[in-house]
């Protein structure tokens, strides 16, 4: 006589590691969400940087090539063709 082990034993071996994955998902989508990791330019915006929104009043491309031109490492005539390429004029 079978006590009931033969049949339903079959199929867990693959259930309890498939909640196991579920419940790590949920709770690593909780933490996304509530937890500011997700963001959809929703919110507080972060500080201005290679990570952040460009600054106020220019791109942070432009913001290199300022930097560049302050170190010496381009000519005026240089950094003035870069900025017709980004398309913006100079201040």
């Amino acid at each position: 006589m079978m006590s009931g082990y033969g049949q339903g034993m079959g199929w867990l071996w693959l259930w309890i590691p498939l909640l196991l994955i579920g419940i790590a998902l949920l709770v690593l989508l909780a933490v996304r969400v509530f937890g500011g990791g997700v963001r959809n330019g929703y919110g507080p915006p972060g500080p201005p940087g290679p990570n952040g929104p460009p600054a106020a009043g220019g791109s942070r491309a432009r913001e290199i090539l300022d930097e560049r031109f302050a170190r010496g490492e381009l000519t005026a005539d240089q950094y003035r063709e870069y900025l017709k390429v980004l398309g913006e004029a100079p201040e």
